[in-house]
């Protein structure tokens, strides 16, 4: 598992085998990928972008839209910012 992914895991208690929801409001899919929302390759080391608040779990689908769309990427963000505080408050559900 890669280092982001375990990140993202132990942030939420998430186990390997867990459903793992795609975190696109309207989406329902299994996440199967855990996406930079600041890419790597935008400068800087893996270690600068791999904290809690820049990795979200989506589906392939919306992992490829938030690759070529940046209003996409962005409202993904703010979406993943918001469940960050919902977890914050209420703990895994």
């Amino acid at each position: 598992m890669k280092k982001h992914t375990k990140i993202y895991f132990k942030h939420f208690g998430i186990g390997e085998q867990d459903f793992v929801k795609c975190e696109v409001s309207a989406c329902y899919k299994r996440a199967t990928e855990i996406h930079h929302i600041d890419s790597k390759g935008l400068g800087g080391t893996s270690i600068d972008k791999d904290y809690i608040e820049n990795l979200v779990a989506v589906c392939r689908e919306h992992h490829e839209r938030a690759h070529a769309d940046k209003n996409f990427n962005a409202a993904l963000k703010t979406n993943h910012l918001n469940n960050l505080q919902i977890f914050a408050t209420f703990g895994k559900t």
